[in-house]
């Protein structure tokens, strides 16, 4: 791989990482923004779902475009949405403002991720390709960590009396960083066959997402009325219409190429990323509650847990990475079953020590949950994409970033069964230790889900689970 291509590939990562970091680096900050902007406990689960649902909603189309238009202009121009957004978050004196900023960063993501995915598939090739799938796994494995740290320093610091504010602003300098070198070094890529975008799917998309996650995330706010399930009910109709518009529109430029699904391995290990990303939203934004509220640490204590867990992450999607493929989906299944065993460990260790338990005495299961998560993410999306056309690069991209940022929603969503409806808001201490308990049993069945869904890759290095 030669220097520009490292470049390239450093960049691509950088986008990567800003993504992923955007998604969690909230979790620590939550209560600081809580008590600066006066926002609720609805408000505070929209920071995060608000950013994660316009995501989900956009990245199939940002997909395609950048198939139809070029893979760099598209990731271009979403870096310029992005750093943008991340600016006015960081400028925001209320929760509404931060709320809409926040989603204008998912518009911004929307359009810039599913480049990454499809210019790391089309322009390497064998090892490399392998290899880039691992560092591709690595970031998004310490990025998902690494955002609780960076919120709990960066609020604890105060830096200039600015509270939480210093975690969007520091995106402004590296997503300037990532459009200047973006532009000289990414390769341009489109598909051969370029055609218009489909406006009806589009529009049909984005209404069966908005459908099904909206009443999923404000149920529990309104005490699940009649419209919620009349919303999900409906939300479930206009996805059938979309398959079946799609259905039609094959051979004449659909938005969405149903003969990827036709493929167990694609179609498998997309929903094992859903899932995957459903347990992650659940997981991360109850943890950060629990280390503050049901133990009473501070941001900074919180983001030292996270520390221990981004540590386990990094030694598993090391492994991933040097085993570049060798291991077929042995690797991520055996990095899957690690994690269900700590997470059982850890329950117990809640239940038997309460308020008692320290950062020290929970190490042990917080390195090896992160260990086997570690181990999940490259090899998941290397194994997934193997045999996507080129020229549907873009689509399957946008659509496997679509199940894990759609799955994250939800995963927040779920918060408000798993978590909220037994605390309600409260800061009391016991209330949160039982809520997290049993949010590590939905966790649990979740991990043994994705451990099935990944039967459908192949079993051996080379092999087509086709």
């Amino acid at each position: 791989m030669g220097f520009a291509a490292r470049i390239a590939l450093l960049v691509l990562l950088t986008a990567e990482l800003m993504d992923i970091l955007d998604q969690s680096v909230v979790l620590t900050a939550l209560p600081a923004i809580q008590e600066t902007t006066g926002a609720g406990p609805d408000t505070l689960q929209w920071l995060t779902t608000g950013y994660s649902l316009p995501v989900a909603i956009g990245l199939i189309t940002g997909g395609r475009l950048g198939d139809l238009y070029g893979r760099r202009r598209l990731l271009l121009m979403g870096a310029v949405v992005f750093t943008t957004a991340s600016l006015l978050c960081g400028l925001a004196a209320g929760p509404g403002v931060l709320i809409g900023a926040r989603a204008l960063q998912g518009i911004g993501v929307a359009l810039m991720i599913p480049q990454i995915l499809a210019s790391l598939h089309v322009t390497l090739e064998g090892k490399n390709r392998s290899r880039a799938f691992g560092l591709y796994g690595a970031v998004l494995s310490i990025a998902n960590v690494l955002g609780p740290v960076m919120g709990g320093l960066l609020t604890e610091a105060d830096f200039f009396g600015l509270s939480w504010r210093p975690i969007f602003l520091i995106n402004v300098p590296v997503g300037l960083a990532v459009i200047l070198l973006g532009r000289r070094f990414i390769p341009e890529s489109t598909a051969k066959k370029a055609d218009r975008l489909d406006l009806t799917g589009v529009l049909l998309s984005v209404l069966a997402i908005i459908m099904i996650v909206f009443p999923l995330s404000e149920g529990h706010v309104h005490h699940w009325p009649l419209w919620c399930f009349a919303l999900l009910a409906s939300g479930g109709l206009v996805l059938g219409a979309f398959v079946r518009q799609q259905q039609r529109k094959q051979g004449n430029a659909p938005l969405l190429p149903l003969p990827l699904f036709r493929g167990r391995q694609f179609s498998g290990g997309t929903a094992a990323q859903f899932v995957h990303g459903l347990l992650c939203g659940l997981f991360f934004m109850t943890w950060t509650l629990y280390l503050q509220r049901g133990l009473g640490m501070s941001p900074v204590e919180a983001a030292i847990a996270f520390v221990l867990l981004s540590v386990g992450e990094l030694a598993g999607a090391t492994i991933a990475a040097k085993s570049a493929g060798r291991f077929a989906r042995r690797l991520p299944q055996t990095g899957t079953l690690i994690t269900i065993a700590a997470m059982g460990g850890y329950g117990l260790q809640i239940a038997a020590d309460q308020a008692s338990l320290t950062l020290l005495g929970m190490a042990a299961p917080v390195v090896l949950i992160g260990f086997g998560l570690g181990m999940v993410s490259g090899p998941l999306a290397d194994m997934t994409l193997a045999r996507v056309p080129h020229e549907d690069a873009g689509a399957a991209s946008g659509l496997f970033n679509t199940a894990m940022h759609l799955g994250i929603a939800l995963g927040t969503a779920l918060t408000a069964l798993a978590f909220f409806a037994t605390t309600n808001g409260s800061p009391d201490a016991a209330l949160n230790r039982d809520a997290f308990r049993t949010v590590l049993w939905w966790v649990t069945s979740l991990l043994a889900l994705v451990w099935a869904l990944m039967f459908c890759l192949p079993k051996q290095a080379g092999d087509q689970a086709d």
